[in-house]
């Protein structure tokens, strides 16, 4: 049986962060952290700041091409986003050197960056200030899968076919056949990786949103994102996709069934554009077929 600490430590030895967001990280946490100081940190990786160009002036935010210099998009994004949206890239490109044998890598990129769409789409209609912080957290959200399929491929595979052979519940599986879930690997992750504390709260609790007390509501945003993202990468219809959710969840966030289907079309507009700039290498590549 392995735990998540043991797993996380060998992933995170193979694909460690770029040095470059452990530079933005730490001069965010500092009491005069610096604008000036970030963008320069940003600026002297070429391939990390084209990337980030072309996704501040992408739909997803909107500026229209106006955004020419990291110095501007950290003055008009503000520290935060621009911390999470390299984190985000940092991680894509971390991850794109692990190679999991029978993993679908592009589905797996593809539903990460679909339930973050749908995270954030749930954190707008509700007018959440700081909803593309959602979007990162939801992007994140099912790494623990990646870490498990990379360091314990065949309890993994094995744990998802006792899933589906006895219709069990696929984190229950992992802590049966592995010693842990993938919620609590990507907890672990999060908190190796010295992310801000919401990052685990909120990863670890998905299941039960309840658990992330005072994240519980973003946890349960994160919580139905993921039901989006399956619905779609099932072909799934939204009507039966709705029915499962708990009411709990729908409850927790004054929302109704009819309104998943909305967020789910919102999420699909242009999914395709946003898995191309935030994992290049996404569409290019499968791993294990």
């Amino acid at each position: 049986m392995h735990s998540a600490a043991e797993l996380v430590t060998t992933v995170a030895s193979l694909a460690p962060l770029p040095t470059v967001y452990t530079e933005v990280r730490d001069e965010m946490d500092k009491p005069t952290g610096s604008c000036t100081e970030i963008a320069h940190a940003i600026s002297a990786d070429p391939a990390l700041t084209a990337s980030l160009l072309r996704l501040v002036n992408s739909a997803f935010y909107g500026y229209g091409g106006k955004i020419e210099t990291i110095t501007r998009a950290v003055t008009i994004l503000g520290m935060q986003q621009v911390h999470d949206l390299v984190l985000a890239l940092s991680v894509s490109a971390a991850f794109s050197a692990l190679k999991p044998q029978h993993f679908d890598m592009p589905a797996f990129w593809r539903s990460s960056v679909m339930r973050g769409l749908a995270a954030r789409e749930i954190g707008r209609s509700h007018g959440i200030l700081g909803a593309e912080r959602l979007f990162v957290i939801a992007l994140l959200a099912d790494i623990g899968h990646l870490v498990m399929h990379q360091s314990v491929p065949e309890l993994a595979r094995d744990a998802a076919d006792a899933s589906k052979r006895n219709s069990e519940p696929l984190n229950e599986a992992e802590r049966r056949v592995v010693g842990c879930d993938y919620v609590e690997v990507g907890a672990t992750l999060m908190s190796h990786w010295k992310l801000p504390a919401c990052f685990a709260k909120i990863i670890g609790a998905q299941l039960l949103p309840r658990l992330a007390a005072e994240s519980a509501y973003e946890a349960a945003i994160v919580h139905l994102a993921t039901r989006i993202a399956e619905a779609d990468q099932n072909n799934e219809s939204s009507t039966a996709a709705a029915e499962r959710v708990s009411p709990v969840i729908w409850t927790t966030l004054d929302m109704q069934p009819p309104s998943f289907r909305d967020i789910r079309e919102c999420a699909e507009l242009d999914l395709a554009n946003y898995v191309t700039l935030l994992i290049p290498d996404a569409g290019r590549t499968r791993h294990g077929h």
